[in-house]
């Protein structure tokens, strides 16, 4: 009979004297190895070094089979830059203000198709009244409406401003009619006075200014008065009389205005009179004359 061997990798361990079948055999614990578990290869270039992991091999000799590695813990995941944080101030002002700006850019098209439909509906509705015009007034119609708008028209522009004029040496005082403020419109200036072509209500107007270097306190007077050839003499339209209007040896200075609503009749004629011709200042802003009808 062989010796008792005992299991593989076990070794019989008895007392002196004592058979080795009556104790259990004990098995030989083998010897531990431990390898270094070699990092990645991305992870051996980085400045910092991660501590070294080992795992322990638990297999006796090589010809035993081992236990399963370990698996290798993974390495933590890079530090975040927590400098620029999500959110920040200046990202919301760069979104206020694409939002402000696309807001304005709404309401300035806005703007445009209102100002455009405006525009389109106005011109419908003139051609509308173009069309109506056309269709239902009658051409006699037509025609005496075009008539009476250019009445009314050379009516409106009827008027006259005749402003003074300084080279003349008797009287009714003569007038300047064109240059100037001077003109005349729809009134014949003839023979130093306004003539009228048209029967009607006239607002008729007259300003002189007296001046002179030393006081004699004479009379001054200025005149309004009208003509017709189918009336003998004339008529007093508007009068201004003064005394007393300057004291002492000194420069002096008078205005006198005249204005009234009157009804004149064809062919009468307007002229202006005054006391003395010497003592009027003939500026076109300070002496001048004129009408126009209502």
């Amino acid at each position: 009979m062989q010796p008792y061997q005992g299991r593989a990798g076990c070794t019989p361990r008895a007392p002196a004297g004592t058979s080795p079948a009556a104790f259990g055999c004990r098995r030989e614990e083998p010897s531990r190895h431990v390898r270094p578990v070699p990092l990645p290869a991305t992870r051996q270039n980085l400045n910092y070094a991660y501590p070294p992991i080992f795992w322990v091999d638990g297999c006796a000799d090589a010809g035993a089979p081992c236990a399963p590695a370990p698996p290798v813990a993974p390495f933590p995941p890079p530090v975040p830059d927590r400098r620029k944080k999500p959110g920040s101030r200046t990202e919301r002002r760069s979104v206020g203000f694409l939002v402000m700006f696309l807001l304005i850019l709404v309401a300035f098209t806005g703007v445009g198709l209102s100002m455009y439909q405006i525009f389109h509906l106005e011109k419908e509705l003139d051609e509308l009244r173009e069309s109506a015009s056309a269709e239902h007034i009658p051409p006699a119609l037509e025609k005496l409406i075009g008539q009476k708008q250019q009445s009314l028209r050379k009516e409106a522009r009827k008027g006259a401003h005749l402003t003074g004029n300084p080279a003349q040496q008797d009287l009714p005082l003569e007038w300047e009619p064109i240059s100037g403020h001077a003109y005349t419109s729809g009134i014949q200036y003839r023979d130093r006075g306004l003539v009228i072509n048209d029967t009607g209500l006239y607002f008729v107007y007259s300003n002189i200014l007296f001046r002179g270097s030393a006081c004699d306190s004479q009379l001054l007077s200025h005149v309004v008065y009208k003509r017709n050839p189918a009336s003998p003499g004339s008529l007093v339209l508007m009068e201004d009389k003064a005394i007393n209007y300057c004291t002492g040896q000194r420069m002096w200075a008078r205005n006198s205005y005249l204005g009234a609503l009157f009804k004149l009749r064809k062919r009468d004629s307007l002229h202006v009179n005054v006391s003395k011709i010497a003592l009027v200042n003939f500026e076109e802003s300070k002496t001048f004359f004129g009408l126009f009808k209502l």
